[in-house]
């Protein structure tokens, strides 16, 4: 059963990719004569052509982080893995695959410029600033639903293999994630002044980062610190992270955690395959399974989150994979391919939870266990397929230690755009505006996680859900007003922009009220309230401003006879 399904999942991604995706393709007439602002920027700094077998890789690692590691976990344990996997099918091919090409495509023809810079040109300055404030509350979330899913992977004394006394597995995987920054630190600088070729560091550096797994192992009681601590410690990071060269750690760790993510990648290729594995998890559970966010519409699709559709893809798309882009043609490989390929990472991590048993998803204090743990534990028995099972602790290391590192590659990137976003607003530039943006940008989560209960990521995940959809909604938005204003076809993003935009819509409405309703006085169910509220009104602000705007030009523009000229 779970092998027939990888293989129809598979199908229908190529599918897609050949099919569907071509089709959209063609709708932004893609000239492979026409520079793009990589070729013709072309500084060797920000603006560099690159081939699209090493951008998709590059593209891809940004992208692929916890996102859809999490989102398919938690939805599963609460909805079912059926519904999760129809809408990681659909929502991947027509509507997340969509969304990443089109703002890569958008941004190549702009000159390389982010979604909100299109969308001021578009739909004017306030609606610029607008969706600008949106992604920084977006981000802030991102930030906090991360940096507390991680800390509960990181936290001692959750003993998740039984029979074992002298492992710590929280320990262990803290352990391994620390010195794996550490190493990546140790490779900026080594690429920095001593600059030897790529296969030499290639060939000493990778091997010492799986060994990391293996030392966590060894020294798995050394970092026992709460969860509160490890929370403090991992903004810490961010902080710094936002703030030092990017050939400092943000480089060489993101080089470093590509290796990790294909590794993890083809370790759940053989686990599904060839780990004659059985599913365990009901198929469907309930339209409405309790508490605030327990309904299925409409918080089984703001709860997968990446896994299907994400906003923040395409804050990378517009932000730095544009200006990389060498042939308008490598868009669709890079920009719909990878999306896909994410799919793919959704449908593992899905896997990870449905062949596990009810008991094997609590932990020996009866608390259920958190995405990271879950998703470790199911990579690390999958890579026992290859190592033995006698190697079960460093398996379960390394599985849990590659979701921590894609943890730090969205925490790293979702810091230096929100400085980025602050900075921009705020009209301060230079290193006096950048340590302000960082630190306007990790205070309101410092706060948020300072005063939440331990592993409260559950409070925070379903916001980051639903404001990154609608961060995809409003991309989109801002793609279908160029395209209408161009007089070419709209339904392939009209329609997903309007079916995201109105569950992610329910979704944060019903926030609003189940936070307000709860609260009893100024605790983290009243700023999520507000921070709900306050994205509705944006997004309303966005959606009002758009209409007005296409009414009052009544579909005509500058570029109706070259519709996709910037």
């Amino acid at each position: 059963m779970l092998t027939l399904l990888a293989i129809l999942f598979l199908v229908w991604l190529v599918f897609g990719y050949f099919a569907y995706g071509r089709w959209v393709t063609r709708q932004f007439q893609l000239d492979d004569s026409r520079e793009t602002p990589a070729v013709s920027v072309n500084d060797n700094e920000d603006f560099v052509p690159a081939k699209k077998f090493y951008l998709f890789g590059q593209h891809f690692s940004a992208i692929a982080a916890a996102g859809p590691i999490a989102g398919p976990i938690i939805a599963c344990v609460a909805f079912g893995w059926l519904p999760c996997l129809l809408w990681i099918a659909l929502g991947v091919v027509l509507i997340g695959a969509v969304h990443d090409f089109s703002a890569l495509a958008s941004s190549v023809r702009h000159g390389a410029q982010s979604i909100a810079e299109i969308t001021k040109e578009k739909l004017g300055t306030g609606a610029g600033r607008a969706m600008m404030a949106f992604i920084w509350i977006a981000l802030v979330y991102v930030i906090v639903a991360f940096t507390d899913i991680t800390a509960g992977t990181f936290v001692s004394g959750d003993d998740a293999l039984v029979g074992e006394t002298k492992f710590n597995p929280g320990g262990a995987v803290a352990f391994a994630s620390v010195a794996y920054l550490l190493l990546s630190i140790v490779l900026g600088l080594v690429e920095r002044y001593l600059k030897p070729p790529l296969w030499l560091t290639t060939i000493i550096f990778v091997p010492a980062t799986f060994a990391l797994s293996y030392l966590g192992t060894q020294f798995s009681y050394v970092f026992a610190l709460s969860h509160l601590s490890w929370s403090m410690v991992i903004l810490i990071y961010c902080v710094v992270a936002s703030l030092v060269p990017v050939w400092a750690l943000l480089q060489p760790r993101g080089y470093l955690g590509g290796f990790v993510l294909y590794s993890a990648i083809a370790v759940g290729v053989i686990g599904v395959f060839f780990g004659g594995y059985s599913i365990q998890q009901p198929a469907f559970k309930s339209f409405d399974v309790g508490g605030m966010t327990g309904m299925l519409f409409p918080f089984l699709f703001v709860t997968i989150a990446c896994g299907a559709c994400s906003g923040f893809h395409g804050l990378v798309c517009s932000g730095t994979t544009s200006k990389q882009i060498e042939k308008e043609s490598d868009t669709r490989p890079v920009g719909y391919g990878a999306m896909l390929a994410e799919g793919f990472v959704a449908f593992i991590a899905l896997v990870t939870v449905m062949i596990a048993a009810s008991d094997m998803l609590v932990g020996p204090d009866g608390k259920a266990l958190s995405a990271g743990k879950i998703y470790g534990n199911g990579i690390g028995n999958f890579l026992t397929l290859l190592i033995g099972k006698e190697n079960l602790q460093f398996a379960i290391t390394f599985g849990a230690m590659a979701f921590s590192t894609f943890v730090f590659d969205t925490l790293d990137v979702s810091m230096r755009l929100g400085r980025y976003i602050v900075q921009e607003l705020c009209g301060i530039p230079g290193r006096v505006g950048a340590i302000i943006g960082t630190l306007a940008t990790v205070a309101i989560p410092f706060l948020l996680i300072f005063f939440a209960k331990p592993g409260s990521y559950l409070d925070f995940w379903t916001l980051f859900g639903a404001s990154n959809q609608l961060l995809a909604a409003l991309t989109l938005l801002s793609i279908t007003v160029w395209l209408h204003q161009a007089r070419k076809r709209i339904a392939f993003t009209l329609l997903p922009m309007l079916f995201v935009l109105v569950i992610t819509l329910w979704a944060l409405g019903s926030m609003v009220y189940g936070n307000f309703t709860n609260t009893s006085g100024f605790d983290i169910k009243f700023v999520n309230g507000v921070a709900s509220l306050v994205l509705i009104c944006l997004a309303i602000y966005l959606v009002v401003t758009a209409f007005l705007k296409l009414r009052r030009e009544n579909g005509t523009s500058p570029d109706a006879e070259n519709p996709v000229a910037a």
